[in-house]
């Protein structure tokens, strides 16, 4: 991290302001070189009015703000030339920057040296491009509340009660003379390994919350062909996005929409009706349509209340009943031929997709509590990452207990109490491996 790298932080293409961010121990001198002021003797967080030049010719009209280590997001000198927005003008001062000493940053390169200089940790790293990818005002406060690094300080005040109770038990071993320290007894330990089971497996619960806030709900409308499928995606989302006719297999493929409800992302996939079929393209539909049952997060179970039940929708039955689902009866404004006692251990919606989805969208809000979660203080993990890594400290903690139970000694207890510190330590990157830290920002936008 010697050199200084630069790239454009703003979207390209045309608008009014273009920035483009240099960051490193020459950042300053580089954009000096470029620019028709002074800039080494400016103070830091200062903006600056003047030219950017090429052989004495004026490129554009700009400010310049410096910021000087380590008073800067990466901390090392950064500046920021806002210039007017544009493809030829931007690129133009990029290629500057380039020919005097810069190098171009990689993908999330600024945030990365954030993290390595010590300026933010890996949650809020993550949180930071959460918040640039955010869709709805819910995962916005979600992504914000990483940011300014709640969700790191609970898992920091859980590693900091384990570090003071493995620093007492190595009192006890190396100093037994010691009376004013306190003798970590099997009892001490016990109660700390209560409080750890119970503040991780509370943050594990509540981080479905936060996979449901970030990325939304994925929701499977699935029934056989012809049962209003593709009615009840358009009536949901309000657009005419799937083709509708009284013809069976009309949707061959998946269709995607989007809705939300009560400020949570509902994605809506409309699936090809599930039935036997020697068509080659409708049968790789309603292979896929099985496929995607397993990845959903709420089923929507279609049938016609105009038809009797076939043995099509008893095994739609059968392959859905581990998972969440809401089971539609459509058509309610035909004659009804569906026999209702093969539900009658179900809550059922009836419902004319034609008319009216309403109470379909309540239900799903019922399901999910999303008045409730928009009431919380959105303190939740929500990547895959971190959630991995807190299901395998919950299982170090169950291991302490069985330990406790078996009354292994402390000085052995010692050591899975440090291992659970070190997988919560990885969580905000207190610990890391270089090729995880190297893949995880190659996933930001090029600029931040």
């Amino acid at each position: 991290m010697n050199d200084t790298i630069c790239a454009i932080s703003t979207a390209v293409g045309i608008g009014a302001i273009s920035i483009l961010r240099v960051s490193g121990n020459e950042a300053i001198d580089i954009v000096d070189k470029i620019f028709d002021k002074d800039l080494t003797k400016k103070r830091s967080h200062t903006i600056n009015y003047g030219h950017i030049i090429e052989d004495g010719k004026i490129i554009d009209e700009v400010l310049v703000s410096i910021m000087k280590s380590p008073r800067s997001f990466t901390m090392e000198d950064v500046v920021e030339i806002n210039s007017h927005g544009g493809i030829a003008t931007t690129n133009k001062i990029l290629e500057l920057l380039l020919n005097n000493g810069a190098r171009l940053a990689e993908p999330g390169e600024f945030t990365k040296r954030a993290f390595l200089n010590g300026r933010i940790d890996l949650i809020e790293a993550e949180s930071i491009m959460d918040l640039i990818n955010s869709k709805t005002e819910s995962s916005r406060k979600l992504a914000i509340n990483g940011v300014e690094g709640k969700i790191s300080k609970l898992i920091k005040d859980i590693v900091d009660k384990l570090i003071m109770v493995n620093a007492n038990i190595e009192v006890n071993i190396d100093y037994p003379e010691y009376e004013d320290i306190e003798i970590v007894t099997q009892k001490e330990i016990e109660k700390i390994s209560k409080y750890i089971n119970k503040e991780l497996t509370k943050l594990l619960y509540e981080s479905e919350n936060g996979k449901i806030i970030k990325e939304g709900i994925n929701t499977l409308i699935l029934g056989k062909p012809n049962v209003g499928k593709s009615s009840i995606l358009n009536k949901l989302i309000n657009e005419e996005k799937a083709i509708v006719t009284d013809i069976a297999g009309t949707t061959r493929d998946i269709v995607e929409g989007q809705i939300r409800i009560n400020g949570i992302l509902l994605n809506i996939i409309d699936t090809a009706g599930i039935r036997k079929t020697e068509d080659t393209v409708e049968k790789i539909g309603v292979e896929k349509s099985i496929k995607l049952i397993d990845e959903s997060d709420l089923i929507i179970l279609v049938f016609n209340n105009n038809e009797k039940l076939t043995k099509e929708d008893i095994d739609l039955l059968i392959k859905t009943k581990n998972k969440k689902r809401i089971i539609v009866i459509n058509k309610m404004d035909l004659e009804s031929k569906i026999d209702f006692d093969t539900f009658k251990e179900e809550k059922i919606i009836k419902i004319s997709a034609l008319e009216d989805v309403e109470e379909l969208k309540k239900e799903i809000s019922d399901i999910f509590k999303l008045d409730e979660l928009n009431n919380k203080d959105f303190t939740y993990l929500s990547n895959s990452r971190q959630i991995s890594l807190v299901k395998k400290a919950v299982a170090k903690a169950k291991e302490l207990e069985k330990a406790l139970e078996d009354d292994i000694p402390i000085d052995i207890l010692e050591i899975d109490i440090k291992e659970i510190c070190e997988i919560l330590n990885e969580i905000i990157g207190e610990s890391y491996d270089d090729k995880l830290i190297d893949t995880l920002f190659s996933n930001f936008c090029l600029g931040k």
